[in-house]
């Protein structure tokens, strides 16, 4: 028992050593918090004198905690996007947060090694949702639906390597908005795209880019530039980084790695820098190569259309029609676009938060066709809102602008002038909560007038409905307005209207 407790403390000391030396070389933050997880678990180990269990106090990896103030910045949030969603029709689902593991399985390409499976207990297979997409086209397939416009909101989660700094995380929202149905071409697409663009500018986080592209064109790209039909989709996953790593990388990675070789590479090189509006198209339609591929001719066709819709939104200046967008997912058939954040110019000096993506979506015709027993297609198209990325921007610029952010919606105090009115304050407060009044009251039986007013100011709480014993006995209430510290005598049965009057915002 000794022995093992000398050798813990040794590891402690060694483990201290090592942190304490990161530090020094000041190595990136994620590699220190590790070490500085390590070294916590190495105390916990050791326990207390008294030989109890220190357990650490720590979110797993890749979560947070959120606290009252960001709670109510979050709010605000869906709230804007919400009520986007509801303003274009879309009804509300939801789904359990687990789903049968051959449900997830083969829908995400390169990308499913980052699903979590839960472990076997001893029925059905499972593992934790990764997106809302799939359980989406499950949920059409089970329920023989072939036409429904929902949105929905949930949590998703990712075995991911984090960067919380980024706002990436392994649990993490996501807003869906999607369209299933048979329709005429493009005309739905268009309003996911109005959709994206409504969000973006009512949240106020700053310029942003919507970039757009096809599958059958990227498939089509890929096709004359010589790419085995076998590799189209691992190619599709490496033209995807270009956002991320240069031409050279992405170069390599095809080469190297993927067994392209380097002709077919530099073909496909010449064709993802380019990016540009219809003229892009116009141009690429007459392409004596590009224009020969049946795919590749009918996506620049519905991109032109969708251009023209665009423009008449009056978004098209938002827009830009970029061939190095292929998104990973292998279940996309048509139209993709992702929206990225730019960064401000250090106009007034503002730290520029990189934070890439923003949302993100496309058309999966044949998704719910997978899981239908006859093979039935439902096309759909839709689009995802990354919510914690924009929260992580939002956050920043609170910080940056030192505004104060109310965590609650208490519009009035009931308090106390003298002392021995506590049963007074509580008939008052009551019939406020029974009329549908935000209100509050401090829990002390002769709480100090002082007290009650300084937690109005610390709170952002509006109105103060004063009572004391001359109010009592005029049959009125003392209506105090914290922020400019006028005060009136409102007749008992008019507070509840006076409250409402004064704090109800049109």
């Amino acid at each position: 028992m000794a022995d093992e407790a000398a050798e813990l403390e040794e590891a402690l000391r060694r483990q201290a050593d090592t942190v304490r030396r990161l530090k020094q070389e000041k190595a990136g933050p994620e590699e220190v918090a590790e070490q500085v997880a390590k070294l916590l678990e190495l105390k916990a180990q050791l326990g207390s004198d008294e030989g109890k269990h220190k357990f650490v106090l720590k979110t797993p990896k890749g979560t947070r905690d959120y606290n009252p103030k960001q709670m109510a910045i979050r709010e605000k949030v869906f709230d804007i996007i919400i009520g986007t969603f509801k303003r274009h029709g879309a009804e509300v689902i939801d789904t359990p947060v687990f789903e049968l593991k051959e449900t997830l399985t083969g829908k995400y390409g390169e990308d499913s090694k980052l699903i979590y499976d839960l472990k076997d207990q001893g029925g059905e297979l499972l593992s934790l949702r990764y997106d809302l997409t799939v359980p989406f086209a499950r949920y059409l397939a089970m329920n023989k639906i072939t036409n429904i416009k929902r949105y929905h909101i949930a949590k998703v989660y990712r075995r991911d390597n984090p960067a919380m700094t980024r706002g990436r995380y392994r649990e993490f929202y996501q807003c869906d908005f999607d369209i299933a149905g048979q329709f005429d071409p493009m005309i739905p697409d268009a309003e996911c795209l109005k959709i994206v663009h409504e969000i973006l500018s009512g949240l106020q986080i700053g310029d942003f880019l919507i970039k757009v592209n096809d599958r059958r064109i990227l498939d089509g790209m890929f096709a004359v530039c010589g790419v085995p039909d076998s590799k189209f989709r691992t190619i599709c996953s490496t033209v995807d980084k270009l956002d991320k790593a240069t031409w050279e990388d992405v170069k390599s990675e095809m080469v190297g790695e993927k067994g392209l070789s380097p002709e077919a590479a530099d073909r496909i090189g010449e064709y993802v820098q380019l990016h540009g509006g219809l003229g892009l198209i116009e141009q690429l339609l007459q392409d004596p190569k590009l224009s020969q591929n049946k795919l590749a001719r009918e996506g620049l066709g519905d991109m032109k259309l969708l251009f023209e819709y665009l423009t008449l939104f009056g978004i098209a200046d938002k827009i830009s029609f970029d061939l190095s967008l292929a998104r990973g997912l292998d279940y996309y058939t048509g139209v993709i676009y992702e929206a990225i954040l730019l960064q401000p110019q250090n106009a007034h000096k503002e730290e520029p938060v990189s934070v890439g993506s923003v949302a993100g979506g496309g058309r999966y015709d044949g998704l719910v066709g997978m899981f239908d027993p006859k093979g039935r297609k439902v096309p759909c198209v839709g689009v995802s809102v990354g919510i914690e990325r924009i929260f992580s921007i939002m956050e920043q610029k609170m910080e940056a602008s030192e505004e104060k952010i109310r965590t609650t919606e208490t519009q009035v105090l009931v308090a106390a002038a003298q002392k021995k009115l506590l049963e007074e304050r509580l008939k008052l407060i009551s019939e406020l909560w029974d009329s549908g009044i935000k209100a509050e009251m401090l829990y002390k039986k002769n709480p100090k007038l002082l007290n009650q007013l300084q937690y109005c100011e610390d709170n952002g709480i509006p109105l103060v409905a004063i009572v004391g014993e001359q109010e009592l006995k005029d049959g009125v209430v003392k209506l105090r307005v914290v922020a400019t510290r006028e005060e009136v005598d409102v007749r008992r049965e008019n507070l509840i209207e006076e409250i409402k009057r004064r704090t109800c915002h049109p």
